[in-house]
């Protein structure tokens, strides 16, 4: 036995675990314990593939070896009982091996048998590959959890972590767990707000992140930080998104964004390494490709792209100018862009079909969608068409590289509002096309805008948070915006001029995307109390106001701060990609339902009259 297993089955009923017996511990005695997976009596002797944690092995019940009342357990025993036995290994007969069990091999002759716990029949069945609906499966979530491929996640959920935590402690990072329990501030999300007995009307509020206590550690001289934190937002749902989640957390001093960058990919590759007992498709190679932000943008449409296809976005806005589609020229008299996206096997798709991709524009911000279909038997259709003009489209089948079978998608718009909307498009055809999409693929995206504006709320907002570093370059657009502002009487975000200038600021901030998602971002951080002021002024914030909001960061931020940044991963997120999961939810133990609650303890829950009183509370 090695010295690992020594360690898995001590301080437990058994002596071994139910994945581990083989040919070697023939003729071993052994005592295991676990869940009845499936019984089958073949009259005279019975057949029980016990399970536990680790895996499956097969037990027999022979009435010639057990005592009568033993046999008699075996006769009664039902699925999802709990027992615990003890017998000899024994080599199975070679026709009845079973090659895809690692205990396939061997089978246990009992000797005595020990019924622990009954059980119910379970509302599903406890195996890989069920198709019981997700509100029934965390009704009964401790079942679901039994399911190897559930508990599968949580092991390799446990290993990441595991992994991190050690790549990040022989860096010298030191480990510090920040409040649960902290003051609102204004970092993009809603607050989840807790109410306090001792101070009424007073509340606490549950952190969105470490970020300000992570930078307050920096000005404490910790140097190296890091937490897996448990993070809280109350926004809106979807597959990868929970109310509650789980973030590693680093911050360091003295450092560059390339320092943070490179650190990161160091950590997340010793992390992977440890995880080859899970039969992942990891190739994770440092270092890895970087994208500004903008760049992204006009590529891919968005600032996570799934970058393991093609399908990129083409600006032809210069080709379509002097068309007659007004659609283009208007887009363009307005100082937006006309984008296309060449879908290469799309070209013989129906009306209806293309409508449906049309469709997905719609619901993306789109004003419409124009396309023109290039058929296989060399001919072309488009509604559009005879409003381009031949020299036009001739220009843009070069630009596209336009063939038969391929489907051009355009979009009109701003470029914001063309780059969504195709964006959007561009993954509807990579799945309706059944694009290849194998392994996974890392990337950065840097060099963030500092500011963005609500055109909806009027206001002006940080594109990351509030405590960017702007870059250096940049500074004087922040001096003159604020100015521009003061000389105009208003704050920054009613000054067109001073908007312009806003929108025109960079900041030291990075994301890592995986497989189209964001896995991670963090930023260089403001270490000057003037400068975080102006920062904040930027956003509206007078200087009262923002003495009252983050007085205490001010503070600290005066007494000599150092250069520091950092950077969160999302451990939910990268469990759920690396797992292959289709949902965020596979991998955390009890999470939330996509309208934030909990079938199976049925929180949120009404609390009583009694308990809002002593909270100084009452619901109207």
């Amino acid at each position: 036995m090695s010295d690992s297993n020594e360690f898995l089955n001590q301080y437990c009923m058994h002596t071994h675990t139910c994945g581990e017996l083989t040919l070697a511990d023939d003729g071993a005695e052994v005592t295991l314990t676990g869940w009845v997976n499936h019984r089958r009596d073949h009259g005279g002797l019975i057949f029980v593939d016990l399970r536990d944690r680790a895996g499956l092995t097969q037990i027999v019940f022979d009435p010639e070896v057990l005592s009568a009342p033993d046999f008699h357990k075996g006769e009664t025993m039902r699925p999802e009982w709990v027992i615990k036995v003890s017998g000899k290994v024994r080599p199975r007969p070679a026709d009845t091996a079973n090659p895809h069990m690692p205990t396939g091999e061997i089978e246990v002759l009992l000797s005595s048998v020990e019924i622990l716990g009954r059980a119910k029949t379970p509302p599903f069945a406890i195996e890989d590959g069920i198709e019981t609906d997700e509100i029934t499966r965390m009704k009964w979530r401790y079942l679901d959890i039994r399911r190897p491929e559930m508990l599968s996640r949580l092991r390799l959920r446990a290993a990441l972590a595991h992994g991190l935590r050690e790549a990040l402690a022989k860096r010298g990072f030191t480990e510090v767990e920040t409040p649960i329990l902290g003051k609102s501030t204004p970092e993009g999300a809603r607050d989840f707000l807790v109410p306090s007995r001792v101070n009424q009307g007073g509340f606490y509020a549950l952190p969105q992140s470490p970020q300000l206590f992570k930078q307050l550690l920096m000005m404490g001289g910790v140097e190296r930080y890091y937490q897996i934190a448990k993070c809280f937002r109350d926004e809106d749902l979807r597959a990868d998104r929970q109310p509650e989640f789980t973030q590693v957390d680093v911050e360091m001093s003295f450092v560059s964004q390339d320092d943070i960058m490179q650190l990161t990919e160091d950590v997340l590759t010793e992390a992977f390494a440890g995880l080859d007992g899970f039969g992942l498709d990891i190739a994770f190679k440092a270092p890895l490709q970087r994208l500004s932000y903008q760049e992204s943008l006009e590529r891919f449409g968005n600032d996570r792209p799934d970058a393991r296809f093609g399908l990129e976005l083409t600006d032809i806005s210069d080709l379509v100018d002097k068309t007659d589609f007004k659609v283009f020229t208007g887009a363009l008299a307005s100082g937006g862009v006309v984008k296309c996206i060449n879908a290469k096997g799309a070209g013989d798709l129906s009306r209806g079909e293309i409508d449906k991709i049309a469709d997905v524009a719609l619901a993306h911000g789109a004003k419409g969608m124009a396309w023109i279909a290039y058929r296989r038997d060399g001919g072309k259709n488009s509604p559009i068409l005879k409003f381009l003009g031949e020299e036009a489209v001739a220009a843009i089948e070069e630009r596209m590289g336009a063939r038969p079978g391929d489907l051009l998608c355009f979009g009109a718009d701003g470029f914001a509002e063309a780059s969504a909307a195709l964006s959007a498009v561009r993954l509807y055809l990579a799945d309706l096309l059944k694009v290849e999409r194998q392994g996974h693929q890392f990337l950065w995206i840097v060099d963030f805008p500092m500011f963005k504006y609500d055109d909806k709320e009027k206001i002006i907002g940080a594109e990351h948070h509030p405590f960017t570093r702007i870059k250096d370059e940049d500074l004087h657009l922040l001096e003159e915006a604020l100015k521009t502002a003061e000389a105009d009487g208003v704050a920054p975000a009613q000054s067109d001029q001073a908007r312009a200038l806003l929108a025109q600021i960079g900041s030291y901030s990075y994301d890592i995307v995986m497989d189209g998602f964001e896995v991670g971002g963090g930023t260089l951080r403001i270490h000057q109390p003037e400068r975080q002021l102006e920062v904040l002024r930027a956003l509206g914030f007078s200087e009262e106001k923002a003495k009252e909001q983050f007085g205490f960061l001010m503070d600290a931020l005066s007494f000599g701060a150092p250069p520091h940044g950092g950077i969160a991963l999302g451990l939910d997120r990268l469990v759920m990609l690396l797992s292959g999961s289709e949902s965020i939810r596979d991998v955390i133990a009890f999470p939330k339902t996509a309208s934030a609650a909990d079938p199976m303890t049925q929180a949120p829950a009404e609390v009583s009259e009694r308990q809002l009183k002593e909270l100084g509370l009452r619901l109207r």
